[in-house]
C-alpha cells in the first residue's frame, strides 16, 4: 500500500513539474486496464467479446475516489463513500455477461453507485436507466459518465426496490445491492423473455439469474456473493426467501 501511495505522489509531482503529461498517466492506466482484463477476467472464463472490449475501454479509475485511483485495477471491490462500494472488476464482467447481449436494449440498473456498471452497459450500446437511493452518489456518477461522453444513460435518485415503472418494461435488469428477497416491482417491470441478474439474501447471498416467461420465472442459482444490502423499501419487506 505504501508503494502505491508513493507512486501516486510521484506521478502527481511529475505532472505538476511538467515531466509527465496527463496523456502519459492515462496510458499507464490503459496498460493496467488491459492487464486487468487479461489476468483477472479472461482467465476466469468470461469470454463475451463485447464484455471484454468494454472492460478494456471504460476507465475504472474515474469511478473511484481520488486517493484510491492507483488501486482501481486491483482484483477487489473498493469503497466509494456513504457505506457503498464499487464491485470487483470480475464480478462486474461476470454479471454483465450473464445479462446477455445488451446492444440496443433497454436495461434497468438498480444501484448506480459511482456509475461504473452503468458506463459498462452504455459502452456496450444499451439504453441504460439507473436508479440510486443516495443522491450524492447519483450526482457523482452523472458527472463522470457525462464527462466521458455517454449519452445513453438516464439517472434517477430513488428507491431501487420500486424500480423505474414509467419506463418499463425492460429487456434486462441488473441489481448491485442485495435485498432479502426479489422485489416484486422489478419482476413486474421485466419484459417477457428478459433476464434479471440479482444478489439475494441476508448475510449469505446467492447471485440469481432469472428469465421471465409467460409461465412465470425460471430461476438459476449462479454463485455465492457478498454485496452491500439494499436499503429503503427492501428493508421493510420481510425475511429472505428460503433457498433449497
Amino acid at each position: 500500500m505504501e508503494i502505491a501511495i508513493m507512486a501516486v505522489l510521484l506521478s502527481s509531482f511529475l505532472l505538476v513539474a511538467g515531466t509527465v503529461t496527463s496523456n502519459d498517466i492515462e496510458s499507464v492506466y490503459l496498460q493496467r486496464r488491459l492487464k486487468m482484463v487479461e489476468e483477472q477476467i479472461a482467465l476466469r472464463d468470461v469470454c463475451d467479446e463485447e464484455v471484454l472490449r468494454a472492460m478494456r475501454t471504460v476507465p475504472r479509475h474515474k469511478f473511484v475516489p481520488e486517493h484510491l485511483t492507483d488501486m482501481a485495477y486491483c482484483d477487489t471491490p473498493l469503497p466509494i463513500g456513504m457505506g457503498q462500494t464499487i464491485s470487483q472488476p470480475y464480478i462486474v464482467a461476470y454479471m454483465t455477461e450473464l445479462l446477455g447481449p445488451v446492444k440496443g436494449r433497454k436495461i434497468l440498473e438498480i444501484g448506480t453507485g459511482s456509475g461504473y456498471q452503468s458506463a459498462m452497459l452504455a459502452e456496450m450500446g444499451a439504453d441504460v436507466y439507473t436508479v440510486e437511493i443516495l443522491e450524492p452518489l447519483s450526482l457523482f456518477a452523472r458527472s463522470v459518465i457525462n464527462g466521458l461522453g455517454y449519452q445513453n444513460v438516464h439517472f434517477k435518485t430513488g428507491d431501487g426496490y420500486l424500480g423505474w415503472e414509467e419506463n418499463a418494461p425492460y429487456d434486462g435488469i441488473i441489481v448491485t445491492a442485495a435485498p432479502g428477497k426479489i422485489p416484486e416491482p422489478l419482476k413486474n417491470q421485466l419484459r417477457e423473455g428478459g433476464k434479471m441478474v440479482i444478489p439475494v439474501g441476508d448475510g449469505m447471498q446467492e447471485l440469481l439469474l432469472l428469465t421471465k416467461s409467460n409461465d412465470g420465472f425460471d430461476e438459476e442459482k449462479v454463485a455465492p456473493v457478498a454485496f452491500v444490502p439494499m436499503t429503503g423499501e427492501a428493508a421493510r419487506h420481510g425475511k429472505p426467501e428460503k433457498t433449497s
